[in-house]
């Protein structure tokens, strides 16, 4: 018995396809940017922790990657990622966007569900604020067939509906329990993976479609200065020399943007004026080398 007697508090996946709102949905439940968000498929890369804090309970979500069909080395480990994830958790919910018909994607997700039979399943219609009500009306339909769900809810993490409700009935899921993170923890990220992740962002935007597969982002140092700033140096990792330049851009204007949108992210996170150093490089092919994949945090 806790000493919080009725207190609940446990763990949540969202899971989909690529580029369903996961990681949007995570942002606005926990009120704080702690995933990064891109209109490019895959651009979750690990399982990211981010908390909840309510009167009554506390509730911890696992934003995993899009489930996809993997062509590279990178495509499995990211699949493998939300397997170890979803066989932990108490509570899983399939992400679909209410805009979007339901597909064989869909269809193949909800049948994998069935072999967590830890974990109770809810099923969320997301982006309603991208589809008219008879559009959404539709996808609730459609979504009541792909599973036996304990929860059907339609909600926009862009216009907040709903989210109050979702809560209210994931908190009714979870088993009573002492909270597990501090009153104060939104994640458990490291300040360096977080910064890691905003240069990566900043990156993602403006590309082509391959291209954001194939860039990754490390830190080098994070030093103090006596000019009062905090000096990052970060590496940003392509697969290909051609891929370089379009990163660069004429004259390092591509790069200088990235810098300018990413330092601007990271100065608001960390609360402090810093000096960004990007350096572009080539890694041959690193989505297929698990040694690269490795030296990549991946």
């Amino acid at each position: 018995m806790t000493e919080n007697k009725g207190f609940r508090a446990g763990f949540i996946s969202f899971v989909g396809r690529p580029n369903v709102g996961k990681s949007t949905l995570m942002n606005a439940l926990v009120g704080d940017k702690v995933a990064i968000t891109s209109s490019k498929p895959q651009t979750t890369r690990m399982a990211i922790r981010g908390i909840v804090h309510r009167e009554e309970g506390q509730i911890v979500i696992v934003d995993t990657p899009g489930i996809h069909r993997p062509r590279t080395l990178l495509g499995q480990r990211l699949n493998d990622v939300v397997s170890h994830t979803l066989g932990d958790v108490d509570v899983i919910a399939m992400c679909v966007p209410a805009p979007d018909k339901v597909g064989p994607g869909d269809r193949f997700i909800a049948q994998s569900l069935a072999e967590y039979t830890r974990a109770i399943r809810i099923c969320l219609v997301t982006k309603t604020d991208a589809a008219s009500p008879a559009t959404i009306a539709e996808r609730l339909m459609e979504v009541d067939q792909l599973g036996d769900w304990a929860s059907i809810i339609p909600v926009s993490a862009v216009k907040g509906t709903q989210l109050d409700t979702l809560v209210t009935e994931i908190l009714a899921l979870l088993p009573e329990s002492e909270p597990l993170y501090g009153a104060e923890d939104t994640t458990e990220q490291t300040q360096e993976t977080r910064i890691a992740e905003l240069i990566r962002e900043a990156t993602l935007e403006g590309v082509s479609d391959e291209l954001p597969h194939s860039i990754a982002v490390t830190i080098d140092e994070m030093l103090e200065r006596d000019d009062g700033l905090l000096h990052i140096f970060a590496n940003l990792w392509v697969e290909r020399d051609s891929q370089k330049g379009i990163i660069i851009g004429a004259k390092g204007s591509k790069l200088r943007d990235i810098g300018s949108e990413a330092r601007a992210g990271i100065e608001e996170l960390i609360g402090r004026r810093v000096f960004l150093a990007i350096q572009v490089k080539v890694s041959k092919e690193w989505q297929r080398d698990a040694k690269k994949l490795d030296k990549l945090g991946l």
